[in-house]
């Protein structure tokens, strides 16, 4: 059940791996695009820009659960690689403790503090009801989140990257199934499809518990690996702390980016909450290629193959470049066909608006792509700290655009922000991404002949 990504051609390793990932990760998008779409068709477009205008909010404290929790699997990745069961066992003990804790305090700090952050970003008055009822169930659901992606991350870091795609495969179902429960039957508007996601994600994290518990032994740690040891934690959360503050990082450069969105009006916060919506289903492909070289670097640097790693990384790139192009494409000829699935196709200034975004940050794809996979290669290699100086590259992106530009050029410069966050993170990353490897290149021949 077990995959070892140490062997075997680099892009058909990927390719395999990869495509699963992709598929769980659609899943997960699906969550959010059920309740987009839902919620534009049968609430209106004053329901579709609560949720929208809470995306950066969400990213910023969501993204960190997820980005610690994928760092946590970092270590656990490079013991799997390096054949020592006890190390990993020990990693897994220790994350459990320290998800609970991460899992309990944000949940409470965010709850009670969502509203007045709303209200810090100016979120149109309009709106602002159904916008924190929306994010404030989100946020209590945090410790669910952190039950899915720990387990998650868990299976993954030990090549298997298929399971928890049937299993968020049900969760899908089920959350469109309780979307028009709650919103069509219990008329609970924004808020029942919040509670819907957060119930269907509960539901897959119960079912990857279910698995590991039934299907593999190599992930139950014994009782004296559930030991609070702190070598093991210190390494968990110089890996894990920094990747969920690089997704955080970054969030703080889209809030600002948002707050200047709000200012235009409840329109404009409708079309960016639409193509951020759409688009993020397209990246996909980028997000699954970045957790892909990160798990296959983990397991390369453990079992010291460094040249390895690099091949991966090309791989990588040329898949991303070439689905770059595709997704150019597609937005370019249908556009506003993508638009229309959510937003009624008689209101076309709004859908002009949305393909305008979308076509104006596919241009700028393969950044993107290089943005994830260097990123997640760096992370992937044991050197987590160097997300937070990329998040901080897209931060000072986004919010130069949302301080500087957005009041001077209006929606044309939200449309610019996220390509010029991708690039100033570029700028950092692949020469970061170059001095490592060579670093650690001469580590390969002393690796190879132990």
């Amino acid at each position: 059940m077990t995959k070892d990504l140490t062997t075997g051609r680099p892009m058909g390793v990927i390719v395999r791996f990869a495509l699963p990932v992709l598929l769980a990760m659609l899943f997960q998008q699906f969550y959010s695009l059920v309740d987009t779409l839902i919620v534009g068709r049968i609430l209106g477009p004053e329901a579709l820009a609560a949720v929208g205008s809470t995306g950066s909010l969400n990213f910023m404290v969501i993204g960190f659960c997820s980005g610690v929790c994928a760092g946590f699997a970092i270590p656990m990745a490079q013991a799997f690689g390096a054949k020592n069961e006890n190390d990993l066992k020990a990693y897994i003990g220790n994350s459990l403790w320290l998800c609970v804790a991460f899992s309990l305090i944000l949940a409470v700090v965010t709850g009670v503090f969502c509203l007045q952050i709303l209200r810090l970003m100016s979120t149109p008055d309009d709106i602002l009801d159904r916008a924190y009822s929306y994010i404030v169930v989100i946020f209590w659901g945090i410790p669910v989140t952190y039950l899915y992606n720990m387990l998650a991350c868990m299976i993954r870091s030990i090549g298997d990257s298929k399971t928890p795609v049937i299993f968020l495969g049900i969760a899908s179902g089920l959350n469109i199934v309780l979307d028009i429960f709650f919103i069509t039957v219990l008329k609970m508007d924004v808020m029942g499809a919040a509670v819907a996601t957060v119930l269907a994600q509960g539901v897959s994290g119960l079912l990857c518990l279910w698995y590991i518990k039934g299907k593999f032994p190599i992930l139950h740690p014994r009782r004296e690996h559930l030991r609070l040891n702190r070598w093991y934690i210190g390494k968990l959360c110089m890996m894990g702390i920094p990747m969920g503050l690089q997704y955080s990082i970054t969030a703080i450069g889209g809030l600002i980016l948002q707050t200047a969105v709000n200012s235009l009006g409840t329109l404009y916060v409708a079309a960016v909450a639409t193509g951020g919506k759409t688009s993020m289903m397209f990246c996909c492909v980028f997000d699954a290629l970045g957790t892909t070289i990160a798990t296959y670097s983990g397991q390369n640097i453990g079992a010291g193959k460094v040249s390895r790693v690099r091949q991966g990384v090309n791989a990588c790139m040329l898949l991303g470049s070439v689905w770059a192009v595709i997704a150019l494409l597609l937005y370019f000829f249908a556009g506003h066909l993508l638009a229309s699935l959510f937003i009624d196709s008689s209101n076309t200034e709004l859908i002009s608006l949305v393909r305008r975004f979308l076509v104006t940050n596919a241009v700028f794809y393969i950044p993107l792509a290089g943005v994830n996979i260097y990123r997640y290669c760096i992370q992937g290699i044991g050197y987590s700290q160097m997300a937070i100086l990329s998040g901080a590259m897209e931060l000072i992106g986004r919010a130069l655009v949302g301080l500087i530009l957005v009041p001077m050029f209006g929606f044309s410069a939200v449309c610019f922000a996220n390509p010029m966050a991708w690039i100033a993170a570029d700028l950092f990353l692949i020469p970061a991404y170059l001095h490592y490897t060579r670093k650690l290149a001469h580590l390969e021949p002393a690796a190879a002949g132990a």
